[in-house]
């Protein structure tokens, strides 16, 4: 090899791929090197528009998601809730069940979540496994089953918190000291 590096990763593969007798021109490094960088940077918008395509990476292309699925667009919230307002909206459609509440909500929750119906009463519950208090997103989750729910059904949401009994004899105060005040159940429990 001569004097001159070939950075780029493209670059050195197109100048593998040239005959043994260019091996020692400074032209040829030079031009394959140039043409890499730019075969660099072409490679990488092209993933990132690609990215753009699948829900679960986009990121300027969120917004275009949102605009196709008539949903509010909102900069200021994290463009992971912006997904799974997205990717809730995409699972929503269908025939109402409790797989599709199950669905739409573990999506935003992020967690393991339990439906219940109780068809007498004309309700069903959400009921959270995973999450610790009050899921960060739940006012999208709530409009979200709000849109798929047939108008005549009242839902309930049951939280899950830290009780007394789960930790005694089995968290030390540091311990403790670390978990979120809304982790733990409020002192007014139905």
């Amino acid at each position: 090899m001569s004097d001159f590096p070939i950075t780029s990763a493209n670059g050195q593969k197109m100048f593998a791929n040239l005959p043994a007798y260019y091996e020692k021109s400074r032209v040829i490094q030079v031009d394959m090197n140039a043409k890499g960088v730019e075969l660099d940077y072409f490679t990488q918008a092209l993933n990132e528009v690609l990215n753009q395509f699948f829900v679960s990476t986009a990121t300027w292309g969120i917004e275009i998601w949102e605009k196709e699925l008539d949903l509010t667009v909102d900069t200021s919230k994290p463009i992971e809730q912006r997904r799974s307002v997205v990717e809730s909206k995409l699972r929503g459609a269908g025939k109402f069940s409790g797989q599709l509440v199950k669905n739409v909500a573990e999506v935003y929750d992020g967690g393991t979540v339990d439906v219940s119906f109780r068809p007498a009463e004309y309700a069903f519950t959400v009921r959270f496994i995973d999450t610790l208090g009050i899921p960060p997103n739940i006012d999208d989750l709530k409009a979200a089953i709000e849109e798929i729910k047939p108008a005549h059904m009242v839902v309930d949401y049951k939280y899950r918190y830290l009780l007394i009994r789960e930790i005694q004899n089995i968290m030390t105060i540091n311990q403790l000291q670390q978990r979120k005040l809304t982790d733990f159940a409020p002192f007014l429990e139905e």
